[in-house]
């Protein structure tokens, strides 16, 4: 039988799953098909350029302490978590365009709804011990300003055409996250930093609490 405590950490590994590359970064390309199939060709190209930036902040960040031990000791920060970021920009413009489509007179309601999901998934990063505050408010923070400039220019639009089927499409997707397996991006940007540094280890907190000449002052 299940206690309360493994019952608990199954809840937020599912909402961390939601997080992963696996499941957001296919939900960001969906999002800009969405867009381009609807017609709404040059907000496609804002989003992609958005969500695209987003993700490189994100791998620089990582990149910046694995391979250098650039980060900040004072706030325990090496890089932005994607999970945060991922979620808290692609979560609020599916529900906001979701919600445009359908019922554009609530789309404040589909906005929340999305960013709620994606503080239960930041939340999650740091009840799995995955991240520190900094990375995970970071992150979150990050996706956030993403989705609202993307929303503010989507906004503008009087005429949207969405066509229900993709909708529902995307939908079913995010119900399909708990059986999705994780890619291993964490591992893949470890291998880039050692490529790219020349060094023969990443570093780890270990190092990155030790190291105060390679830490950037705040």
């Amino acid at each position: 039988m299940m206690t309360t405590t493994s019952a608990a950490i199954s809840f937020w590994s599912v909402l961390s799953l939601v997080g992963s590359m696996a499941v957001m970064g296919p939900a960001g390309v969906f999002v800009g098909a969405w867009l381009a199939l609807g017609k709404h060709t040059r907000l496609a190209m804002n989003w992609v350029l958005l969500f695209g930036a987003g993700m490189v902040v994100v791998v620089l960040t990582k990149l910046a302490f694995m391979g250098w031990g650039v980060g900040i000791a004072s706030i325990s920060f090496a890089g932005f978590s994607g999970h945060a970021m991922r979620a808290s920009a692609v979560l609020p413009v599916l529900f906001y365009l979701l919600f445009k489509h359908l019922r554009p007179s609530n789309v404040g309601v589909g906005v929340a709804l999305g960013a709620l999901l994606a503080v239960l998934i930041t939340v999650s990063r740091l009840e799995l011990g995955a991240h520190p505050i900094s990375e995970a408010m970071g992150g979150s923070l990050l996706g956030f300003g993403i989705a609202w400039l993307f929303i503010r220019q989507a906004h503008k639009l009087q005429e949207f055409r969405i066509h229900p089927v993709l909708a529902g499409l995307g939908l079913c997707g995010l119900l399909m996250a708990p059986h999705v397996e994780p890619v291993p991006t964490e591992e893949l940007i470890e291998r880039a930093a050692l490529i790219l540094s020349g060094h023969d280890h990443t570093f780890s907190r270990y190092d990155f609490m030790t190291t105060e000449q390679r830490i950037l002052p705040q």
